[in-house]
């Protein structure tokens, strides 16, 4: 059956099974734990985040943020607001990546690392990881944990997989429910009071941060003098641990879209 007919899921099935790190590196590697990062580390820069994309929205803000020289971080769910397989979503991530964005792992299903066992956590982030080598050809070498909960495993998983974890030091407040204008408030306080650096973290599923607060931000943080940068390039890294070419869509992205990961009990 040609890919293009068939329905891109992200359900959950028994048909893909998980992708725990080799048994033998994993002894070697499990004492090891990633660095957390909340800071740029270059002077006067500002690196903007996005996460729990990709969605509707991708390609106008990436318009918008060309339009101001500017280039971002995009944190990649697999199964969240939408499918990272739907071709559609898909095209999303290229443009983002095409146009000189960093891309970076937000793990498949936003679920709190930390509740997870080791082999949940490390399927959560491998399945993001293969998506983005897939669709773009690179494997990320920064994830973002959803709700910015991390422990000592989510530490040693992200050290295995040769992963930095960033959080950040400014959130918009717009995914905790705070309205465009709260959002604007927000980054004012944050230009009053002028900090070295920082990592700000906003949402591209909302129409009101795409929209209103981010242009009003960069407007605000342009006037304070602030230089805009990559997560990557604020702390003078690379963005990846491989770059390559991406993959022709065929019938096993559509598995790779089915998960057999149980919800953690909440």
């Amino acid at each position: 059956m040609p890919f293009i007919h068939l329905v891109t899921l992200c359900l959950t099935s028994l048909l893909v099974s998980a992708h725990p790190i080799d048994t033998e590196y994993e002894f070697h590697k499990r004492q090891d734990l990633s660095q957390v990062i909340t800071t740029c580390t270059t002077p006067n820069t500002v690196a903007i985040t996005f996460d729990d994309g990709p969605y509707s929205y991708t390609k106008e803000l990436v318009d918008l943020l060309d339009r101001n020289n500017i280039k971002a971080t995009f944190f990649y769910n697999g199964n969240n607001w939408r499918c990272i397989y739907d071709q559609d979503m898909m095209d999303n991530v290229k443009y983002v990546y095409e146009h000189g964005h960093q891309v970076a792992s937000h793990t498949w299903h936003h679920w709190d690392l930390s509740t997870l066992s080791w082999d949940q956590i490390h399927d959560e982030m491998w399945r993001v990881e293969q998506a983005l080598q897939r669709i773009v050809g690179v494997n990320p070498a920064f994830m973002r944990p959803p709700y910015g909960n991390y422990n000592d495993l989510v530490r040693q998983a992200s050290a295995a997989r040769g992963q930095r974890i960033v959080n950040w030091d400014f959130d918009s407040g717009d995914a905790a429910g705070s309205t465009p204008e709260q959002s604007q408030a927000a980054y004012s306080n944050l230009v009053s009071r002028h900090p070295s650096t920082c990592i700000a973290l906003n949402h591209e599923v909302k129409k009101g941060t795409v929209h209103q607060v981010i242009p009003y931000a960069i407007e605000q943080l342009r006037n304070a003098g602030y230089n805009f940068a990559t997560v990557a390039d604020c702390l003078g890294l690379p963005a990846y641990q491989s770059i390559g070419s991406p993959q022709t869509p065929d019938v096993s992205f559509y598995f790779s879209g089915l998960s057999n990961v149980s919800r953690p009990i909440e």
